[in-house]
């Protein structure tokens, strides 16, 4: 899998060649090798390119994000089932059972809350993390009692301010919703790898929603999009995203994470992490008895403290 993310935002001429992404720009080329490649991000409305790369970058399973007239992503180019036992997991997925969706949906929204947890333990909001952490522990199948959205309540004004909600106009939230695409699209890119349809998914199941299942796996990843906008900008710019912004947001993606059971192995970057959960997810369709799926984990020292503390005062 690539390592490397390109997003033009300049006029350019991309093309294939000895195996590599050719940039043109006026009398400015540059190559980036396609092995290297995990996304290219194509944000400038006069990038042309030629159909012999986008074939190529189906080939290497490189995401292509198209961005529209508001600089937001609209549109990802996936490759078409290039997975040697497609069939196979596509039968697996559509015959699992609403009992083990739930309780996939549940592992989902469990770590969903626990990394909003460390997120807000990151920025010294420890008392409301300790919330989360105990409302993660009262998720039931399915998250029948809507915990998913009574932590969301608690986490967002905790992180970004008592004044915030999402629906607001803000650069928080042009920030979050950039950050949530390029994670949904290289999602989606992955399913498709592994042989998933994405549009057949866990928990949501909207008839006009081509990536439901994008949607589902997602929950746990969103904190560490939050994270890393919290993280480098202490106080809201008053102003709308820039370039540089956008670019420093596709490189989460290259952000050093730590997986669920596999803690001890050492980080993997959050693209192998997505990797990762999704071949977990392969393992736990196909097993005959409820599996763990493998999760992103964002952790601290004192996050894992405050986990150690809240284990002992449930186990008295």
């Amino acid at each position: 899998m690539g390592w490397r993310s390109v997003m033009i935002t300049q006029p350019a001429y991309l093309s294939l060649g000895l195996n590599a992404l050719q940039i043109r720009q006026g009398e400015q080329q540059v190559q980036v090798p396609l092995e290297d490649l995990s996304v290219i991000v194509i944000d400038n409305p006069q990038v042309t390119l030629t159909s012999q790369l986008l074939s190529a970058c189906a080939g290497h399973q490189i995401t292509v994000v198209t961005v529209g007239q508001d600089h937001h992503p609209n549109g990802v180019y996936l490759p078409f089932l290039p997975h040697s036992r497609a069939l196979k997991v596509m039968r697996a997925q559509l015959a699992l059972g609403l009992p083990a969706r739930k309780q996939l949906h549940r592992q989902l929204v469990q770590q969903k809350i626990r990394n909003q947890a460390a997120a807000l333990v990151a920025v010294g909001e420890s008392d409301t993390a300790l919330h989360l952490y105990n409302m993660a522990s009262e998720v039931r199948s399915g998250d029948s009692g809507n915990r998913e959205a009574q932590a969301a309540q608690l986490y967002f004004r905790a992180l970004f301010g008592s004044g915030f909600s999402r629906p607001q106009n803000r650069f928080y939230n042009a920030a979050l919703n950039f950050s949530y695409a390029v994670l949904r699209a290289t999602l989606a890119r992955t399913l498709v790898s592994f042989g998933f349809l994405p549009a057949f998914g866990l928990f949501h199941q909207s008839e006009q929603n081509a990536f439901n299942l994008a949607d589902d796996l997602i929950e746990p990843f969103r904190p560490f999009a939050d994270h890393h906008i919290r993280q480098h900008y202490h106080e809201e710019p008053a102003r709308e995203l820039c370039r540089e912004d956008k670019a420093a947001f596709v490189t989460l993606l290259h952000q050093d994470i730590a997986l669920t059971h596999h803690e001890e192995t050492g980080a993997c970057t959050l693209l192998a992490g997505i990797e990762a959960s999704i071949s977990s997810l392969t393992h736990a369709i196909g097993a005959k008895k409820q599996a763990t799926l493998t999760l992103p984990c964002l952790t601290s020292t004192l996050a894992r403290a405050r986990i150690a503390e809240t284990e002992t005062n449930l186990n008295e």
